[in-house]
């Protein structure tokens, strides 16, 4: 397996399949074109076992999921008529979920993204503590959306708790100027592997929420050659402290991702072998 892992946020909207393919198809022929995916449906609500057990079938040995944690247990609150469960049937649900991918060897990270209201404050420090000790042998991602984790005075801490925790700090490129911006920060919290998330550089879009078509055009960004050879030189970096590094591309409210997804993978060299075979549209 690639020390490089190149991939893009969900696979049911992206151009990338023949004509008339089922939904239930998309899987296996996105793994034709990248060794990594990140399951965003999870964030909405636990999948049921047998649906992750259809994905790690679906898909050859050597690919990979990042899972998003569900939004119960990242402060997002339920939504609808989700069903009333406590803590603890939260996290049993979970890890019944993600057994198949964990079996499989198929689970790089479980994802939690916290909202842009998370501060930096002890309260929620501990309870980043409680996710590591519930998902205690589980690979996890944390995701920050307010500063206030890396203004100077908390940023070495915020770093060193995360290592001091084995969590991975989730790398983000994405716009600034809010306090639901982070920087580009490319700290290794934890050896083994890095995260990398593309949310893409539209300023406007990222903060005009009051936009009915906000989720629309929140991601719509294209980079541009230039700020994607900015990223071949850091991951050059990181490589140097990590084992594996995994950068998904979440810029697709105008279906950029894939396409700088595959430029990126070319600017670093990379040639898949392991990857699934493409359907090709003969007529």
């Amino acid at each position: 397996m690639s020390s490089i892992l190149v991939g893009v946020t969900g696979w049911g909207d992206h151009e990338i399949y023949p004509a008339g393919t089922k939904p239930t198809e998309k899987l296996a022929l996105y793994a034709g074109h990248f060794p990594v995916v990140e399951v965003d449906s999870t964030f909405y609500a636990v999948a049921p076992p047998e649906r992750m057990d259809r994905w790690a079938k679906s898909t050859p040995d050597s690919f990979r999921f990042v899972v998003k944690a569900y939004r119960e247990l990242t402060g997002h609150g339920r939504v609808g008529k989700a069903p009333e469960r406590t803590w603890t049937e939260l996290v049993q649900q979970t890890k019944e979920s993600l057994e198949p991918l964990q079996e499989s060897d198929k689970l790089s990270l479980i994802l939690f993204q916290f909202p842009p209201w998370y501060d930096c404050k002890e309260s929620h420090v501990r309870y980043i503590q409680k996710i590591r000790h519930a998902f205690a042998g589980y690979p996890i991602a944390i995701e920050f959306r307010h500063q206030s984790w890396f203004l100077p005075s908390y940023r070495d801490k915020t770093l060193s708790f995360l290592a001091s925790e084995q969590i991975v700090h989730v790398v983000c490129d994405e716009p600034q100027g809010s306090e639901g911006s982070v920087p580009i920060i490319t700290n290794v919290t934890n050896k083994e592997q890095v995260l990398v998330r593309f949310h893409g550089r539209n300023a406007a879009g990222w903060k005009d929420s009051k936009n009915p078509n906000w989720r629309e055009i929140r991601y719509a960004y294209r980079y541009s050659s230039t700020e994607l050879d900015e990223w071949v030189q850091r991951v050059k970096r990181m490589m140097k402290e990590a084992k594996q590094i995994i950068l998904l591309f979440n810029n697709n409210s105008q279906g950029d991702a894939v396409d700088n997804a595959k430029q990126f993978i070319q600017k670093c060299g990379i040639t898949y072998t392991n990857l699934a075979p493409i359907q090709t549209e003969l007529f």
